[in-house]
Parts: structure tokens; C-alpha cells; sequence
């Protein structure tokens, strides 16, 4: 490691102003890196302690992904086992009991209850406290339910209502009933499937061996839980929690990191770049190239590790925040809590401490290899040769976007959105590589205009065009922030507005029923059909699906109708463009942007996953335009029911009929009140987007105040030549406002076509339409930055005038 040297000391304690800047920079990056990867860390090690698996050491289950390790997938439900595979698991050595584990609703005239196999009551500690152990045709109910045993009750099942004997009740388990073993996994709704296999072990088998000997036997896509790992199987939602949280931390994290990486590397080669009078004068004195990169180095070892620790601490509160919101939304179990670790926190520190030393190396590389007097030379005015490592990089990068932007324009659906995700990140990179070149071209042609505007203006022109390095550490953040913002924004703001379009036209019901614990008796549709004045009744189960597209399988909504397709039609209107719905058993009728990005029309087979991870090949019986806004993919009812955890409908749409006489059947809502309840959804899907908007946003546009007042104050010396020459303090503080106002336009500009390059394809390939930028949310971004950047110029550089004289 270098040793600190009376060089790098002098310089922080002598001109600690010099350093601030870079010391803010690296601070925010710090911010940045911490809080993405303490997400990441949360995601990977993510657990839920275990509750109804408390007691038993083993449980096996289903894997909760679909298809190939490569293709991803996340089961929108549960993946179930065979029920075939519990004698497998009686039959290991060293196990004392395998008992089969289903959980699934069934409905009473008072409210939902949850059902479980009476043999779970081994590892749950259920006890009767009357009657006994269900048989078949016989149940056992939790307290409350005022039968008592011997009794009879009638149970809305899956497949329709039946009458039970209560055999017993219990003491605890409020809201439970409990059926025979057999009996409930027949009954639950997906016969022959169980959820998990709870596996009790003889006396003094151990976990390992016990885990090892249930995976050789069962084997194929069973897992087996042990440990904490257990809570997985009782809460499915924490498989996709973790891809949510590595999705933030890793996907997110990664574009973040490179973006304040590049923004932290320029504050510091502006730093360094503008000392470059300074190591020109210590060459000219006898100081050796390797001393001034020696002196730079320690710098940073100065500077760069308590800037990454003090990031850290801000870092570790957003990630706190942004961890509690995603929770608050359900995006995340409440038991899961945040891991901070050393891990994340060393890597954040020595990624800043990597960044601050190859930059400044880097910024002084040339600096301290050429000849004093040439040293001087460009220190006084701006070297306009481009570097001969980072144009070609720069160049390459520039034609890696418009190769993407190209593919893009000419793909469609997933590809085209992929493609699109290329353009913004290649041309991000070419901006910050080729900086100085394209802000002496934005100088150049935004600089026609302000020669006519009196000297101040035309001054300001003439500073840009001269010191395009030191305008292109100002400007590259402002692209940043507006770019990044404005797809992230824009995307929501795109989809959003097809959605609305596509529900206003395609929902044509006049009132849509729920229940308030989201599942309808069997007979709703029936009942609904005769209300008086009721033309057309269906009911709707809601969940979703996995398609494959690109290369991945991705879900897709989908929704099992119950009725015929006339009555369908006479509720939605999907816009059907080819083929015909006939809602038969095999048959589904897909939303055309989905059957694009699968490469399937009408009379093909599609293959894809269920809610369960089944994998089925339906036929496309027809296609249809309004998928967005109703739902994706559209299927007869029975061939979903086995392959959800709750079979029962979620919605019912009537046509005709008044809201009173449909009260009975559950909470009635006009179309209207309809559309806004689904448009809240779609905020609470938005909110991703905008929260790494705003971490973005912000992060970019407080370095380019820090970069922008770093310049102002690096330039006292030069306003106060002006002042000395005859300018008055007023012409002077234009000229700076119009250098900042110059800086402003040009990031907009840029970071609007880069935002443009990857909307315009993306937009077309998920919707079909072009992206749609409501005026008072882009003329809010591009004030906040005119505002900004005029300040963060003009507030320093007032304060520079203050005095009268020059800065020695």
C-alpha cells in the first residue's frame, strides 16, 4: 500500500476546497452501491422462520421455478407434488411418518374457512376437545362454529356445496376445518396433488443424513426444506420476494453502480484535470512523473475510503427505506428482515477507493509523462487532441446504440423492449466517453444564438467551446438524470395510458361483483343469470401465467372464464382481430402482442406454464388487441381451476340487471368504480419505477450541481481577470448564467434523444403504440434542471465576486 506523503498532505490540508467536490462525489456513489447491495444481500439470503413447519425437521415440496435453470420463471401459484410421492417418503429409512400436507378454501354461509388434512394436526399440535378424528364424509371445526359434534354442516367445495358430519372440534385453529387425509386431497380443487410432505424421523436421525436420503428417493424437481429454509414452502411468495429484491440489487444495482461510477470517475478526473497548472509547476521544480502519480494515489487513499464509509451510513437508511416500502406494498413478507452485512459495505468502499485511483490516474497519467514546459503550455489552455483510448471506446459504444436502436425499430414485442434497454445503456456509455467532443459540438451549435445576445452571451459561447472538458463533466450528469428519469417515467406513464384506453373500450359490463375475501360461490354465474333484466352473466378466476418469449418464460395475465363466449362478448369487448373465441376446453385466445412475442398465430400450438408450473400446449383459437387493459390470455375456466390454489371465480360481470338486486352475490361495482380500483393496481406496479427514478434522478442531479459549482469555484481567478478588464460584476454573473443555462439545454437535449431512442422501439414492441410523455411531467424535469443548474453556476459565482481580488 502507498504511504501518504507530505505532497498528498499538503494539498488536502492547503486546499481542502479542491477536494470537497470529490469528496461529495464519492460520497454519493458510496450511497448508491451500499443501498443496491445490501438489497441484493436481503434477496439472496432471504428466509421466513417457519410456523406451521415449526416441529417437523424435513419438509419436501415442489420447486417453485418452471422450465429450464436458464429460461427463469417464477410460478405465478404453488407447484405441487404427486400424492404418490408420500409413500416414497414413509418408505426412507429413518423416517417415522411422511404425512401430506394441502391447504385450499372452502366457503360457508358465514365467510371463508382454510381446510388442512387432519393429519397435520402431528406437527401442528391441533387437539380434539369432542368427538373424534375425521373419517370420510366427516369433518372436525375450530372453535366458533357453533356445531357441535355430531352434527351436520354444508361446505361450499371447488366443485360445488356437500354436507359433512362433524366428528369433533378442537380448541384452536379459528377458522379451520379439517377433513380426512384422503378426503382432503380429493376435495381440495387439484386431486391427486399434494402441497408438501411433512416427514417426521425416527429417534436420533439426524437432519443432513435425513435431507439426503429424502432427495436420493424422491429426487427429480422435489426439494427438500430444512432449517429456516422451511418458511419457503409456507409462504411461496418469498421465491418471488427474492427475485424482486435481486432484481432491485442486482439488475437496478448494476446500471446504478455503473452510472455513479462514471459520475463519481468524472468529478475526480475534473478535479485532477483542473490541478493539471499545479503538476506542471512540480514538474518544472524536479518532482518525477512517478512522485505526482505516487501523490495522487495517496490522494485517494485519503480522501476515497471515508468517503465510501460515511456513504455507507445514508446508503444503509435508504436501503431501510426502500426495504420498508416494498414490505408496506406486499412485495415483501413481513417476517423477512433487512440483512446489513460487511459484505456489501467493503465492497462499496473498495469499489469507491478502485474508482477515485484509476481515475485520478488516469485524469494525471499525461500530466506527469510530458515535459515541464509543454505541461505548462496545456495547463494554460485546453489540449483539443481526443484521447486515443476512450474515443475509439466512445465511437464503438455510439455504434453499438444506433446498431441496437436499429434492431430495435425493426423487432417487435419482448425483443424489441430488450434491444431498447441496449440503446440507452450504449449510449449512456458513449456520452461519457466522448464528453469533451460532443459538449464542443453542443457548444458550438447552441453557441449560434447567444452571439447575438450581447458579450455576456457571446463570452459565455466562447468559454464552452474552449473548456468542452470542463463542460463535459457538467453536462454528462444532466444526461444521466433526464434519460434514466425520463424511460424509467415515461414506460409507466406509456403503459398506463394503453391500459386506461383499452379498459374504457373493452369493458362494456354494467356492473362487476366481487367478494370481499375474493372467491365466489360456484353457483354466482347460475344466480346471476336469472336476476331480473340480466342479459349475460361470467364469472372470471384471475391469476397468471408463463409464456415463453425471447428466450424466457415470462407472465402473462390470464383469466379462466366461466359462461359462454357469447355472453363474453356481451361483457368484454377484447377485440378479437383474427380467428374465433370459442372458450372450448384446450382451446385459449391470446392478446396479439403476447402471440407475437411467441411467435404463434391461429392454429398453432403455444407452449407454456400454468399458474403451477404444469406445462400445457393449448391451441390459439384467436387473438386480440385489448390484452393490456383486460387480460392476456384468456382460457375456459376448467382448464385452470386444477392449477390454482383458490379455484373459486375472483370477479363477476353482468350485463343488465340493477346493483340491488345483485348485492346478495357480493360487492357490486359499476364500470367505473372498476376501472379505478384496477387503475390503483397499476400505481402500486408503477411505484418500482418511479422510487429508482427519483434514486437516479437525484443522485444525477446533485452531482452535476457538485460538478457545476466545483467549475464555478475552480474559476475565481478568471472572473476576477473580467472584473480587472472592465466587466462589470452583473455582465459577469450573466456570462456564467449563460454558460449554466447552455450546460442545461444540452444535457435536456441529449438525455431526451437518448430517452426517445429507447422509448420510440420499446413502446411499439410492448404496446404497439408509440410512448406517451405527458407535457407537465417533461416540463417539470427539464425546469427542475434549468432551475438547478442556473443556481448551482450563479449562487458560487456570486459569492466568488464578493471580493475584488485575485486567487493567488
Amino acid at each position: 500500500m502507498l504511504a501518504p506523503n507530505g505532497l498528498a498532505r499538503a494539498a488536502i490540508r492547503f486546499r481542502p476546497a479542491a477536494f470537497i467536490g470529490t469528496f461529495v462525489a464519492l460520497v454519493l456513489a458510496a450511497t448508491i452501491v451500499s443501498a443496491c447491495g445490501i438489497l441484493l444481500e436481503t434477496g439472496v439470503r432471504a428466509t421466513v422462520p417457519p410456523e406451521r413447519y415449526a416441529h417437523v425437521p424435513a419438509v419436501a415440496a415442489a420447486g417453485q421455478r418452471a422450465g429450464n435453470p436458464d429460461e427463469g420463471g417464477v410460478v405465478p401459484d404453488r407447484a405441487r407434488l404427486e400424492d404418490s410421492l408420500v409413500a416414497k417418503a414413509a418408505a426412507v429409512p429413518g423416517v417415522r411418518a411422511a404425512i401430506p400436507d394441502v391447504t385450499f378454501p372452502v366457503l360457508t354461509p358465514g365467510g371463508k374457512l382454510t381446510a388442512h388434512g387432519w393429519g397435520s394436526t402431528a406437527f401442528t399440535g391441533e387437539r380434539l376437545t369432542s368427538g373424534r378424528a375425521p373419517g370420510p364424509g366427516e369433518v372436525v371445526l375450530a372453535p366458533g362454529s357453533a356445531r357441535p359434534a355430531g352434527g351436520t354442516v354444508t361446505l361450499t367445495l371447488p366443485d360445488g356445496p356437500r354436507t359433512y358430519r362433524v366428528s369433533g372440534t378442537t380448541a384452536a385453529g379459528q377458522g379451520t376445518v379439517w377433513f380426512s387425509d384422503a378426503e382432503a386431497v380429493r376435495v381440495s380443487g387439484h386431486p391427486h396433488r399434494v402441497d408438501a410432505i411433512a416427514v417426521l424421523p425416527d429417534p436420533g436421525v439426524g437432519t443432513a443424513p435425513l435431507k439426503s436420503r429424502l432427495a436420493h428417493a424422491l429426487g427429480g424437481r422435489t426439494e427438500i426444506h430444512t432449517g429456516d429454509d422451511r418458511g419457503t414452502v409456507e409462504d411461496p411468495a418469498l421465491t418471488e420476494a427474492r427475485e424482486v429484491l435481486i432484481g432491485i440489487g442486482g439488475s437496478f444495482g448494476g446500471v446504478a453502480t455503473m452510472v455513479a461510477v462514471f459520475t463519481a470517475a468524472g468529478t475526480v478526473a475534473l478535479a485532477i484535470g483542473r490541478r493539471a497548472r499545479e503538476f506542471a509547476l512540480l514538474r518544472a521544480i524536479g518532482t518525477t512523473p512517478r512522485q505526482i502519480r505516487r501523490t495522487v494515489a495517496t490522494e485517494a487513499l485519503l480522501v476515497a475510503p471515508v468517503a465510501g464509509a460515511l456513504g455507507c451510513l445514508p446508503g444503509i437508511a435508504l436501503a431501510a427505506w426502500w426495504f420498508g416500502r416494498l414490505k408496506d406494498k406486499g412485495a415483501v413478507p413481513a417476517p423477512v428482515d433487512l440483512a446489513v452485512s460487511w459484505i456489501p459495505l467493503t465492497v462499496t468502499i473498495g469499489t469507491v477507493l478502485v474508482t477515485a485511483l484509476l481515475a485520478g490516474y488516469m485524469a494525471a497519467h499525461r500530466s506527469s509523462r510530458i515535459k515541464p514546459g509543454q505541461a505548462l503550455s496545456e495547463a494554460s489552455v485546453e489540449r483539443l487532441r481526443p484521447g486515443w483510448i476512450r474515443t475509439p471506446l466512445g465511437v464503438a459504444a455510439a455504434a453499438g446504440g444506433f446498431v441496437c436502436a436499429g434492431l430495435a425499430a425493426s423487432a417487435t414485442g419482448e425483443d424489441a423492449a430488450n434491444a431498447a434497454l441496449g440503446v440507452v445503456m450504449l449510449f449512456m456509455l458513449a456520452v461519457a466517453l466522448l464528453g469533451p467532443l460532443i459538449a464542443r459540438a453542443c457548444a458550438s451549435l447552441l453557441g449560434l444564438p447567444l452571439r447575438g445576445a450581447g458579450a455576456p452571451a457571446a463570452l459565455a459561447a466562447a468559454n464552452s467551446r474552449t473548456n468542452a472538458r470542463r463542460l463535459a463533466s457538467a453536462i454528462t450528469p444532466i444526461v444521466l438524470a433526464m434519460a434514466f428519469s425520463s424511460v424509467l417515467v415515461f414506460l409507466h406513464t406509456s403503459e398506463d395510458r394503453v391500459t386506461a384506453e383499452q379498459q374504457r373500450a373493452g369493458i362494456v359490463a354494467d356492473h362487476v361483483v366481487t367478494a370481499d375475501e375474493g372467491a365466489l360461490p360456484p353457483d354466482a354465474v347460475r344466480r346471476a343469470g336469472r336476476t331480473p333484466e340480466v342479459t349475460a352473466a361470467v364469472g372470471l378466476l384471475r391469476t397468471s401465467v408463463l409464456v415463453r418469449a425471447s428466450g424466457a418464460l415470462t407472465p402473462v395475465s390470464a383469466q379462466g372464464v366461466t359462461g359462454s363466449a357469447r355472453d363474453l362478448a356481451a361483457v368484454q369487448d377484447l377485440d378479437v382481430e383474427k380467428g374465433r373465441l370459442s372458450l372450448k376446453r384446450g382451446e385459449i385466445a391470446l392478446d396479439a402482442s403476447v402471440a407475437r412475442n411467441a411467435k404463434v398465430g391461429v392454429g398453432d400450438r403455444i407452449r407454456l406454464h400454468l399458474p403451477d408450473g404444469t406445462r400445457a400446449t393449448p391451441l390459439v383459437a384467436a387473438t386480440y388487441g385489448r390484452g393490456m387493459g383486460l387480460s392476456q390470455v384468456t382460457f375456459h375456466r376448467t382448464d385452470l381451476a386444477r392449477h390454482v390454489s383458490s379455484p373459486f371465480d375472483t370477479e363477476l360481470w353482468v350485463k343488465g340487471g340493477t346493483a340491488k338486486a345483485l348485492a346478495p352475490l357480493g360487492r357490486v361495482l359499476d364500470r367505473a368504480d372498476h376501472t379505478t380500483a384496477r387503475s390503483l393496481d397499476r400505481e402500486l406496479n408503477a411505484w418500482a419505477n418511479t422510487v429508482m427514478a427519483a434514486v437516479l434522478g437525484g443522485f444525477a442531479a446533485v452531482a452535476a450541481v457538485n460538478t457545476l459549482v466545483m467549475t464555478v469555484l475552480d474559476r475565481r481567478s478568471e472572473l476576477g481577470t473580467l472584473r480587472l478588464l472592465g466587466s462589470t460584476r452583473r455582465q459577469v454573473l450573466r456570462m456564467v448564467r449563460w454558460e449554466a443555462l447552455l450546460v442545461a439545454v444540452a444535457g435536456i437535449a441529449l438525455g431526451t434523444a437518448i430517452a426517445l431512442a429507447t422509448l420510440v422501439p420499446m413502446m411499439r414492441g410492448l404496446t404497439g403504440q408509440g410512448p406517451y410523455i405527458p407535457p407537465l411531467v417533461y416540463g417539470s424535469f427539464a425546469a427542475a434542471i434549468l432551475v438547478v443548474g442556473t443556481a448551482a453556476a450563479t449562487l458560487p459565482a456570486r459569492a466568488a465576486l464578493r471580493g475584488e481580488t485575485l486567487e493567488r
